[in-house]
């Protein structure tokens, strides 16, 4: 059903209103069944016009991936920035990215397959998310270190090293194959958390919030 005719005044307006309409049909039947005729046709306006604001199909997908993307972005933001001990920080963040994931493939399935098939053909926007996330858990692992929560030497190698033992909780696959075959990820999360926060020096900490 095409939209209302609404005025536009320049291409920052143009090219955001072209992501809103893609990511409506994202949503409802997904990347794969959405043409860039569709989203066209319900802003009555011609293929080559939406090309004049992206240069492919590809950059809109990439678009909309970052949009999703960015949701999980804010809340690691959020919590890096949150007036908290670092230990506590890593344990709220590392639960935070899961369950946002979690919750993405089970309510909305077409956005988790965008998500899949970007981090399988390696988009550009996975690994921008990737060094972002990277980033915050330096941060926070740095600022451990510093108030003596934390025994490391080197915080990006220690953040690198959290990334990959994480990864069976982050990985949207990984996360669908757990709940697939019945296995409980909830469980799997405290004893992952708790074991990265032993490798990070303070096992006491870690065996303290395991059980809350």
């Amino acid at each position: 059903m095409n939209r209302p005719v609404r005025t536009v005044t320049g291409s920052d307006e143009v090219r955001a209103l072209i992501l809103e309409v893609a990511e409506e049909h994202f949503r409802r039947v997904g990347y794969h069944r959405t043409s860039v005729a569709d989203i066209a046709s319900e802003l009555r306006m011609s293929p080559a016009n939406v090309y004049r604001f992206f240069r492919s199909r590809d950059a809109i997908n990439e678009s909309i991936c970052g949009r999703v993307l960015e949701e999980v972005t804010e809340i690691a933001f959020a919590i890096a920035s949150s007036n908290a001990p670092a230990t506590e920080k890593l344990d709220k963040l590392l639960t935070a990215v899961h369950q946002h994931n979690k919750m993405t493939l089970v309510k909305e399935r077409r956005m988790h397959e965008l998500i899949v098939a970007a981090m399988h053909e390696n988009w550009a926007v996975i690994k921008a998310h990737m060094e972002q996330l990277l980033t915050i858990f330096e941060a926070i692992i740095r600022e451990g270190a510093q108030t003596g929560e934390f025994e490391v030497e080197d915080a990006a190698e220690a953040a690198r090293a959290v990334n990959a033992a994480f990864m069976p909780f982050f990985h949207p696959t990984l996360i669908e194959h757990c709940l697939q075959c019945g296995e409980d990820p909830e469980a799997g999360l405290r004893v992952q958390i708790r074991f990265i926060l032993k490798a990070l020096g303070r096992s006491d900490q870690a065996v303290c919030l395991s059980r809350t």
